[in-house]
């Protein structure tokens, strides 16, 4: 009798079970943390990187930092900005967050 118990309690046999149902649960987390995370990343970083191959002359920026600025001079993988009246600093590309158009102003 214990071993008939013992049988009962284990449920049915593994062995007909298909692999890909074992799986899908995984499957599936993986399908949705792609479209909702992975996806929308990768496209806004293209997004940015289009972005600051495109700047040029006279465009303003803001940097990483938080500055203001109006760019001067583009290198492959410089800028060289004006922050002020004669105030000007050269910083790497990849400090640029983006235009202040697309900061929204709060009074």
């Amino acid at each position: 009798m214990n071993k008939l118990a013992f049988l009962y309690l284990m449920g049915p046999s593994p062995e007909g079970q298909n692999p890909l149902v074992t799986f899908l649960p995984l499957i599936l987390v993986f399908v949705i943390f792609y479209f909702f995370m992975i996806r929308p990343q990768m496209r806004k970083q293209k997004e940015m990187t289009n972005y600051r191959n495109t700047l040029k002359k006279g465009d303003k920026i803001v940097t990483n930092g938080g500055i203001y600025g109006k760019i001067t001079d583009v290198k492959e993988t410089t800028l060289t900005v004006e922050i002020s009246d004669n105030v000007i600093i050269k910083i790497d590309k990849t400090a640029v967050l983006k235009d202040p158009s697309d900061i929204q102003q709060t009074k």
